[in-house]
């Protein structure tokens, strides 16, 4: 939402004439043309970004592979940090421009989107730091039980699997099995049964 607020409000009302004189569109930000790039680019990459990552995570119990996991959560960790640093820069550049900007009358017109382009890059860099930090710690839990369905397993690689609870309550007997299952004694030549000769 803040990305939208960003480059819409660049885009619809920081692009006006200086004064009657000078009919074709400027830059509100220091008449740099670079800053109301920069402004709408990333708020662009931002936009289709948190459409994509909210894609995988609507999908994520369904990815089976580990490392598939793995991937998609070093890519929101990776992709997190880097808008955070661009939103930074965003902060920083919009902010310096518009301090050296001359207000005269048709750029006081589009003063409050330029404020507003401001103030919601600078809430975006805390938003996306914390979605850095919520994708690190979901790569930290990455070995835990909670992450992956791996409870049927033993705990370690050797293990042998738990035996089935007993009884029709439910409740886990200690006894062992009596016999293997499938290894019952059987007659070498059943009756009716003729062994055929090769």
């Amino acid at each position: 939402i803040f990305s939208i607020v960003v480059f819409g409000s660049i885009i619809n009302e920081c692009y006006v004439n200086k004064d009657s004189q000078h009919p074709e569109l400027l830059c509100i930000f220091n008449e740099n043309e670079s800053a109301c790039s920069y402004g709408i680019a990333v708020g662009l990459i931002a936009f289709f970004g948190c459409i994509f990552f909210f894609v995988v995570d609507l999908y994520f119990q369904q990815i089976s592979s580990v490392k598939d996991r793995k991937r998609a959560v070093l890519l929101d960790l990776g992709f997190s940090g880097f808008l955070a640093f661009l939103w930074f820069v965003a902060f920083c550049f919009l902010a310096n421009q518009w301090q050296r900007t001359t207000l005269t009358r048709g750029f006081s017109q589009g003063a409050d989107a330029a404020r507003a382009a401001i103030t919601f890059s600078f809430f975006s860099i805390i938003i996306w730091v914390v979605l850095a930090l919520r994708a690190l710690q979901r790569y930290r839990l990455g070995t835990d039980m909670s992450l992956f369905a791996t409870e049927q397993f033993g705990p370690e690689p050797g293990a042998s699997y738990p035996g089935y609870p007993g009884g029709s309550s439910g409740v886990e007997s200690t006894e062992t099995y009596q016999s293997p299952p499938f290894t019952e004694t059987l007659e070498a030549n059943p009756k009716g049964y003729q062994v055929p000769a090769y």
